[in-house]
């Protein structure tokens, strides 16, 4: 089968097509005809190797991980011995933790879902890591509840566009934080208000929140907490910032130091892909309470020029794959 490998670190010129074995289902996994896939910040930190202090998870000399990518949605084709909740023929989107830059992909079926029956395979590609991230901040790690206001800085990347619609869907009042050239966008998926950056501080403006969701780091998180209400809560969500050492970690290294000490700092959240998640995700999606916002598409064979697109931290939403 067709897939993108990669075999040492660096930039997107690392990543190139291949014929690789074609993938075969375990008793408890799915095969599945990958028709759609999508890239998202940990593909670029993945690619890269950085930051440095991943490496021992990543791979000290070459990534572990030959094929990038997670997202997926496509067609089951087998399933394993075990497998009972889906067919042949059945479409669906999840999270292949082998690589979904690839024709075919198995995966165990606490990964998957059914596809939305109201979006493309295209559109369900880019949901399940931005948009469980989303999900799990806002919902569990923030609580947020009908009529508090919810501030997402980034609201215009891969996560901010899920969690504007998904804060509303919680009963928010919302306020997006976007550039100049995303102000309507970020207000046409639901934001109530909407801060351009570029003209005007949220850190400093009088208005207090009751949750911020921050995907951007571009504000120190003392000045993040001075925006929120007494009892407001700091999530933090920072893509590829930080330093070649330290990256991200560094930031919610900070954050998990602070929590128990510091009022307002949430502690970093961990959102792994569950079908629980994917299912109420479906949910909101059927109901007409999220559309994916797909910013671009590329073929298989350019997996590289979207990974580093991607990478340069200004996609408006998703960055999809056609497979």
């Amino acid at each position: 089968m067709k897939a993108i490998v990669q075999d040492e670190y660096g930039s997107s010129e690392v990543l190139r097509i291949e014929d690789i074995d074609k993938p075969v289902a375990n008793d408890d996994e799915v095969l599945v005809r990958v028709q759609a896939a999508s890239v998202h910040p940990g593909d670029w930190l993945l690619m890269t190797g950085r930051p440095l202090l991943f490496r021992p998870g990543f791979g000290l000399r070459k990534p572990r991980k030959r094929v990038p990518g997670f997202d997926f949605a496509g067609t089951v084709e087998a399933v394993g011995g075990n497998a009972k909740e889906f067919q042949p023929g059945d479409e669906v989107f999840g999270e292949a933790a082998n690589g979904s830059c690839a024709e075919y992909v198995s995966v165990s079926e606490e990964k998957m879902a059914l596809k939305p029956a109201n979006l493309t395979l295209q559109q369900a590609a880019v949901l399940p890591v931005s948009g469980v991230t989303a999900l799990r901040g806002l919902r569990d790690a923030a609580k947020v509840q009908p009529g508090q206001h919810v501030l997402i800085n980034g609201a215009s990347g891969g996560v901010g566009t899920f969690a504007v619609q998904i804060a509303k869907a919680l009963g928010a009042e919302v306020t997006g934080v976007c550039s100049t050239r995303n102000v309507e966008m970020v207000r046409s998926i639901g934001a109530d208000h909407v801060i351009d950056y570029t003209q005007d501080d949220f850190t400093t403006g009088g208005e207090r929140f009751d949750a911020i969701l921050d995907n951007v780091a571009n504000h120190s998180l003392a000045d993040c907490r001075r925006a929120l209400i007494g009892e407001g809560i700091l999530l933090t969500n920072n893509g590829t910032s930080g330093s070649r050492w330290v990256g991200p970690l560094g930031r919610m290294a900070a954050a998990a130091l602070l929590s128990p000490f510091v009022h307002k700092q949430g502690p970093p959240f961990y959102a792994p892909v569950r079908k629980r998640d994917l299912i109420d995700l479906n949910e909101l999606i059927e109901a007409g309470k999220i559309t994916p916002v797909i910013d671009r598409t590329y073929p298989l064979s350019e997996t590289a020029e979207a990974v580093g697109h991607v990478g340069e931290g200004h996609a408006r939403g998703k960055v999809a794959i056609t497979v």
